[in-house]
Parts: C-alpha cells; structure tokens; sequence
C-alpha cells in the first residue's frame, strides 16, 4: 500500500535510512536537505519505508502543485529492492493536478511516456589514471588550462559561500529569471549545511590581482561528486577559468570517487562544453503533467 505522508509525520529515521540504502541513493533526497530547498514536501511511502518517493509542492489559488525546486537536480523514487514504479506516479497524479518533477536516471516507468521527458546530465568516469584522464580533454580545454596558467590563476579551496553567491548573482543571476532572494538564503544555508556536514566543498579561483573570477561549490554523494552551483566573472572569460575551476575539482576527487558529475544540462552548447572533458551522457525524466481545469490559468509562482 502506498500512502501519502505530511512532513510533520513522517518517519525521518526510517525515511533517511531508505534514501541511504536506495538502489538510486542520491544526497538532494535526504530530509535534512529537503527541509532547505523546498517551500512544502511531503512523500509517498510504500509499507513500511521500503520504497519512498518525496513530493516537493507549493500551493497557488488553493491548489497543491509539484515542482523541482532550485538547487536540486535529481528526485524521484527510491527503493531499497525493485519494485513497480509506475505506482508511485499513478498515486501522484491522482493526488496532485499539477506536476513539474526531474526522477533520477534509475527509474524507469512503462505508463504515462506522454508524461515522461528526457533530459540529460554528463558525468565524467574518475577510475582512470590522470594522464588519460587528461588525455581525453578536447583541445579547447586544453588550450583553456594553459590561458591559466599564463594569467597566473590560483585555486583556493574552503572559500567564503558568500563569495560564489554575489559571483552569481552579478553573472548568471542577471541572465537567469525567476531567482529570488529567498531562493538565494536557501542556497547559503544549504551550502553551510553541507560544510557542517562534510558533503560539500567550496573550491573559488582568483586572478594574479586577487579578484574571484571563478566559483564552483561541489555535493559529495557516495560513489560521485557533484557540481550543484557554479559561476565565472563574465567580463573576464578569456582566462580559461572555468575550465580550470572544474579541471582541479576533477583531480581534486580522482582518488575518493568513481565518477564527477557536471550538474548536467539539455542544452546542447552547455553540453558539449561538458563533453569536451571526456565525459559521458545520462539519460533521467521530468514528469510534466497538468490536469488543471482549462478555465484556471496557472502560474508557478
């Protein structure tokens, strides 16, 4: 039996100890990490917490929603031996009228394929020395590491959050819609959290006068580490900086993880920057579905 479980009563030892034991374990799961980034969240449990499935929503014109919320890649189902998921979502859509949400690359459904987009996300496979790994670097990244090296970038790790936040918000933050300072707060506070917790790192890099011109902070799950939030200084792009950024996280990581993931993206430029490290590419869904009547027009936010 599936149910559906309010945030106040669920079974946070129990939920917890799905999400770690999950064949599709992934860190944005967790409560500790729900309880920042989402506005409300509930989940559909199976039995006892043998299979989960976190719900994040909002509510608008008295009407409950689902939606991904910001700094958070991947949710979905997460069980700890296989099951039917195609159960889950047809709790979910039965529930909610509204639905906006990325699952992660381990489920696969059979029902509802209208509903099913694919997306993507890159990742690079870490159980490689590091003249091969370098090796499958594209020329353009290559030539971006020597601009570095020639414009005297450094790398300093245990940076200020705060510093990758205003380096955001003076970059991509401009360019971007929709994120609000609140969505910022969320982002701090997850980023210390993550600290405190020893899943996250900050890496910053700075030019020979000092100035942050690049800023990446990076989710340490149990088999990959992650990008979650990065950003470069615009007026400054051509230093390789970003490159750089994400080369010394790479050889930062080789040793303690199988495999470094770029935080992915659809978007085919983005993509092919990634690709270009010799990564690979992954395959999840969003579930996207509106059964709102056609009268109500429907906003997000």
């Amino acid at each position: 039996m599936i149910r559906l479980v309010e945030r106040k009563h669920i079974d946070v030892e129990k939920y917890d100890a799905c999400i770690q034991n999950a064949q599709q374990s992934n860190i944005f799961a967790f409560s500790w990490y729900l309880d920042i980034v989402a506005d409300n969240w509930s989940v559909f449990v199976l039995e006892d917490y043998e299979a989960v499935m976190p719900v994040t929503w909002r509510r608008k014109y008295l009407i409950k929603y689902v939606y991904q919320p910001l700094w958070t890649l991947q949710l979905g189902i997460f069980s700890t031996e296989n099951i039917d998921e195609n159960e889950f979502l047809i709790e979910l859509f039965d529930e909610f009228k509204y639905t906006d949400l990325r699952m992660n690359s381990k489920n696969a459904f059979t029902m509802f394929q209208d509903n099913c987009l694919d997306r993507y996300l890159q990742y690079l496979t870490l159980d490689l020395d590091d003249a091969t790994i370098f090796k499958n670097y594209k020329s353009d990244r290559k030539k971006d590491l020597r601009r570095a090296k020639k414009a005297d970038l450094t790398e300093k790790w245990n940076d200020n959050p705060a510093n990758l936040i205003q380096l955001f918000k003076e970059n991509i933050g401009k360019k971007a819609k929709g994120i609000t300072e609140k969505d910022y707060g969320n982002l701090l506070k997850l980023m210390q959290t993550c600290i405190e917790r020893r899943v996250g790192e900050l890496l910053s890099i700075y030019d020979s006068d000092n100035k942050l011109v690049a800023s990446g902070f990076f989710l340490k799950d149990v088999d990959r580490v992650s990008i979650l939030v990065s950003s470069t200084d615009f007026k400054n792009r051509k230093n390789g900086a970003n490159t750089f950024l994400i080369d010394r996280a790479i050889f930062k990581y080789r040793n303690g993880f199988k495999e470094f993931g770029f935080g992915g993206s659809s978007i085919s430029s983005i993509a092919k920057y990634f690709n270009s490290f010799g990564a690979k590419t992954e395959t999840y869904q969003q579930l996207k579905k509106n059964n709102l009547p056609k009268f109500i027009r429907f906003f997000k936010k």
